[in-house]
């Protein structure tokens, strides 16, 4: 049996390492998962793939998380309602979306930072990373500020989010936070769910150099090759509390893992895979 991982590109992902692991762990010794290059051009094709009885699902990652919701049979209430596909599971023959992101950020936070009260959080970017964080901190009663070089996307984002439970949710145009013409408060949670650092580019920083990161806040990458990325180096270098994605990696892979299988995720297995 075949999953998958579709994307563009794929080069820098651990998924493989994490999955086929975890399957080995478990006795499903045919089972087996794979990177799937998807250009955005052929995306049509590989959902054609997904279809065939030797594939069980599969996890949806940079670009695709909401272009794939058309090509499935039905959505998880979590998946509706954030609007971003990354777990596409098989059920009575259908292909069914979920969004385990959203719960696995939730729970890398918690490993990393401890109990957080609500507060104000900074979520870079405007896709489906940023649209899953979102709903797990909205959810929670956070106030939301999303900065996107795309601002009507932020916008609609944020009116997203006030109907998620957000007290305050509102956009700010990337420009605006590079040139410093705003700040986010002292305390705020800065999360970069843009691809800004990632290998093959890791000296990519998604914050701007001109702009200190809030003094008593916080910072999670959701990137985490390389480790740590720069951004993480820059708010451990400040003093403060700082984690790349890796956590939310296994978190929301170990989710994934239990609707493709129906068992119980092997977590110290996956998490020795990528250590």
């Amino acid at each position: 049996m075949h999953l998958y991982l579709l994307g563009y590109p794929l080069g820098h992902s651990l998924s493989p390492r994490i999955h086929n692991a975890a399957l080995q762990a478990v006795g499903l010794t045919d089972w087996h998962y794979d990177l799937l290059p998807v250009p955005p051009a052929d995306l049509v094709a590989a959902m054609q793939r997904l279809r065939q009885p030797d594939c069980a699902g599969g996890n949806v990652t940079i670009p695709h998380k909401q272009a794939v919701m058309s090509y499935l049979d039905a959505l998880t209430p979590a998946a509706a309602a954030i609007g971003a596909v990354n777990t596409i599971f098989v059920r009575a023959g259908q292909r069914w979306g979920d969004n385990t992101d959203a719960a696995g950020f939730w729970e890398a936070l918690q490993q990393v930072f401890g109990a957080l009260s609500p507060r104000e959080a900074v979520v870079l970017g405007a896709g489906g990373a940023s649209r899953a964080a979102g709903y797990a901190l909205a959810t929670r009663g956070w106030a939301l500020t999303f900065v996107a070089r795309r601002l009507p996307q932020a916008k609609a984002l944020a009116q997203a989010a006030r109907g998620w439970g957000s007290p305050v949710a509102r956009a700010v145009p990337w420009d605006a936070l590079a040139a410093a013409s705003w700040r986010p408060a002292d305390d705020a949670l800065v999360v970069n769910c843009t691809p800004v650092g990632m290998a093959p580019h890791p000296e990519g920083d998604p914050w701007p150099e001109i702009l200190p990161l809030p003094p008593r806040g916080a910072v999670y990458d959701m990137v985490y090759n390389p480790r740590p990325t720069r951004l993480v180096q820059r708010a451990r270098v400040a003093g403060l509390p700082a984690a790349d994605g890796l956590g939310m990696l296994v978190a929301q892979a170990a989710l994934a893992f239990t609707r493709w299988t129906g068992r119980p995720a092997p977590h110290e297995v996956m998490w020795q895979a990528v250590r």
